[in-house]
């Protein structure tokens, strides 16, 4: 079974606060640890871009569609997605 890749970025918008900032980072730890325990996750980052600090880089891989899916759908129902909801996603996923 291929795994499944996905890269990209969350992009926040300008009027984005330093108090939303810092909620956003909050949640992103959470976020990150449980994904990290999930089944099938074998790679999980997302960082605050440096030079923009408005966007979040993201380089995620799991070990095959289902896993990612489930991913997915737990992702809808979590506190991350509300407080990320703002952001515009550009993202894309290959399978290798």
């Amino acid at each position: 079974m291929p795994k499944i890749l996905l890269t990209g970025y969350l992009q926040f918008p300008q009027n984005t606060s330093d108090e939303d900032l810092a909620c956003i980072r909050a949640e992103l730890a959470i976020h990150t640890q449980l994904t990290l325990n999930e089944a099938g996750c074998i790679r999980f980052k997302v960082a605050q871009n440096i030079i923009a600090p408005l966007r979040f880089d993201v380089d995620e891989a799991f070990i095959d569609k289902a896993a990612f899916e489930w991913h997915q759908k737990r992702v809808k129902h979590s506190n991350w997605f509300k407080v990320s909801q703002s952001a515009s996603r550009h993202y894309s996923t290959s399978e290798i």
